[in-house]
């Protein structure tokens, strides 16, 4: 599966709806629950491996930018008082 072409609509439609089903489960179930590896698998088998790296990324950014809505920014010298 190392094609280099772009993928086509049906493919990229096929590995967003993945990607959204995995993230679904982990939002449910938590980060690394086992119950997810099936949905992972799909996610990497329809995305093109840079598109893994890039939503792997994305979801840790969103995460992080969630916490900052959800909880404030908290400098590190303050974390230690």
């Amino acid at each position: 599966a190392a094609r280099m072409a772009a993928p086509t609509r049906q493919e990229r439609a096929a590995c967003w709806g993945a990607r959204d089903e995995f993230w679904q489960c982990l939002d449910r179930r938590g980060d690394g629950a086992a119950e997810c590896g099936e949905l992972r698998r799909a996610f990497e088998e329809r995305c093109p491996q840079q598109w893994v790296k890039h939503f792997d990324k994305r979801r840790d950014f969103l995460k992080y930018k969630k916490k900052l809505e959800t909880e404030g920014y908290v400098p590190p010298e303050a974390a230690g008082k």
